[in-house]
């Protein structure tokens, strides 16, 4: 309960009054009242048929139940979504968990082949679910972030109890800061004593420092590294007429460089970098992205040169990106960015923009990264970018990284590593 109003409290600080009351009716609707649907109440043969010939397909090896409230139609595009799209394409059968918050899905949703999106909070569509996957004599799988709160290690017991293997994906620092909370949630360190005590349990690692951690604690058993990737062929295709809303044209308009962020806007965002080069005026700043905490609004006021745009649909976010510059990274270096993967990282590197970061452990791994150590540092190697932007050397460099960090391979390391002890 403490940890539920330590959340509350960082959402009215995020979104104000209005935007809290909005936040929270939608909170009580996703997890009260969606617990019950007449239509499943009423008609639970149907889910039961609907269920069944879902699992008695020949198109999948194995089951995996992706059981994290992360949501699938949310701005923030990421890990999840994208290892779930590429474990369905490989004989995965992939049942993944909605919040109605963002999904409008009440019971259970076709998305694509061996894809499917599943209102767990459903309580009776989830004991239905749950019986009819006992009739299924195939690999089964519980996955989850170590960032999720919501499920205990007591529900891990038991599906675990049921012959489930646990995928434990270790994606970020466990810190109370990325959970939005004062104190780190019982349930995120709860999850994290379990997979770190525990060598039956998979963990998934996505940097170098998350994966010594294991090490520390399990040795190298059941663990394997799967940083974060990039649909490349997503990113292949560029909308070269699309209209811009009219705040990003007038930026072009300025005809300065543009050097461009996109993702959340947190308290590990280097505000004090930004506002510098700004100063500068020798590029035009724009960021992309959700304030994910209240540390944009106290620290960026009438900044000039930097013009925040808020979110945009990952579907067209890459038209705007690919119209920019220098693409960045401005991170302060501390436990959360060090044992960070980004995300973006790659998606620029597949969009052909020279990338400027700051110096996070796991940017040193590619050639193509220009990082910088201070400010002054940042500002040159955001010279040197503009110098490589039309280097062929460098494309055919930024082409190739990406190319090796797509997600199908990503996927295919999770994959690899649970059939080890499965067909």
């Amino acid at each position: 309960m403490k940890d539920k109003f330590s959340k509350l409290v960082n959402v009215y600080k995020k979104y104000g009054f209005i935007g809290f009351c909005k936040k929270l009716y939608a909170y009580i609707v996703a997890n009260y009242f969606n617990k019950i649907s007449f239509a499943v109440f009423f008609n639970p043969k149907k889910y039961r048929k609907q269920f069944s010939e879902i699992l008695n397909s020949d198109k999948f090896d194995r089951i995996v139940l992706w059981r994290s409230s992360f949501g699938y139609n949310v701005p923030l595009f990421q890990r999840p979504q994208h290892i779930a799209n590429n474990l369905s394409k490989n004989r995965c059968l992939v049942l993944y968990e909605v919040t109605t918050m963002t999904d409008k899905v009440k019971t259970v949703k076709y998305f694509s082949d061996n894809l499917y999106l599943v209102n767990y909070n459903n309580i009776l569509l989830n004991k239905i679910l749950m019986k009819e996957l006992e009739k299924i004599d195939k690999p089964k799988f519980v996955q989850l972030y170590s960032t999720d709160w919501k499920l205990s290690v007591e529900n891990i017991k038991d599906y675990m109890a049921k012959g489930y293997g646990f995928i434990y994906e270790y994606i970020d620092d466990i810190s109370p800061e990325l959970a939005g909370t004062k104190d780190l949630p019982k349930n995120i360190a709860d999850k994290y004593e379990f997979a770190m005590s525990n060598k039956d349990v998979f963990v998934v690692v996505t940097a170098d420092l998350l994966k010594q951690d294991v090490i520390n604690h399990r040795g190298e058993t059941n663990m394997v590294m799967s940083s974060n990737g990039v649909d490349y062929s997503f990113f292949e295709e560029i909308d070269k007429d699309f209209d811009f809303m009219p705040e990003f044209k007038a930026v072009l308009e300025k005809g300065k460089p543009i050097m461009c962020y996109y993702g959340a806007l947190a308290k590990w965002f280097d505000y004090d970098l930004v506002k510098k080069i700004a100063k500068t005026d020798r590029y035009s700043v724009v960021l992309f992205g959700i304030k994910y905490d209240e540390s944009f609004d106290e620290n960026m006021k009438d900044e000039e040169n930097v013009y925040f745009l808020g979110p945009v649909d990952y579907k067209i976010l890459k038209n705007y990106a690919a119209r920019c510059d220098i693409l960045t990274i401005p991170f302060l270096i501390n436990d959360i960015t060090k044992a960070t993967s980004p995300v973006k990282l790659f998606e620029y590197m597949a969009l052909h923009k020279p990338i400027v970061t700051t110096d996070m452990n796991e940017c040193r791994k590619y050639e193509s990264v220009l990082r910088a150590t201070n400010a002054d540092d940042f500002i040159a190697k955001l010279d040197c970018a503009m110098e490589l932007k039309n280097d062929e050397k460098y494309m055919a460099l930024l082409d190739k990284e990406a190319r090796e960090n797509d997600w199908s391979m990503k996927a295919k390391a999770i994959i690899d590593l649970i059939s080890r002890t499965s067909p």
